[in-house]
């Protein structure tokens, strides 16, 4: 089921990914939204626009991959690591209470993209060649 739907799965997944493109445009109320927190400064200002970016730019390439079956595979894997890399934080820095939702979305993307990665990679080495 996993694998027929994964072209809407990653949909899904990269528009909830690039909604975060609004930190770029207002940094103060995406620090405030998803921390609770305020940024001191320029230089966190930037730090913030630039994090919603990246955010936002795996999005996009989760909605075009979802187009293009032979990006699937290194797509999935870029956005995976960076939900896990994200998920692992909000763990270890005290934030998986107040980010619970977040959270556990990103868990279950992480899910569905490494069952679709598994359950996809060749049975024999030889096929690569």
């Amino acid at each position: 089921m996993i694998n027929q739907n994964i072209k809407w799965i990653m949909l899904v997944a990269g528009v909830i990914t690039f909604t975060m493109i609004f930190a770029l445009f207002s940094p103060h109320q995406a620090l405030n939204t998803m921390f609770g927190l305020t940024i001191d400064g320029e230089l966190g200002e930037l730090i913030v626009r630039n994090w919603g970016t990246l955010i936002a730019l795996i999005g996009g390439m989760l909605i075009y991959a979802a187009f293009q079956p032979h990006l699937r595979p290194m797509v999935l894997v870029v956005s995976g690591l960076s939900k896990i890399t994200f998920i692992a934080l909000l763990i270890t820095h005290g934030f998986a209470q107040k980010m619970l939702p977040t959270l556990v979305m990103d868990s279950v993307f992480v899910c569905l993209f490494a069952y679709y990665l598994l359950s996809n990679m060749p049975t024999n080495a030889s096929e690569d060649l």
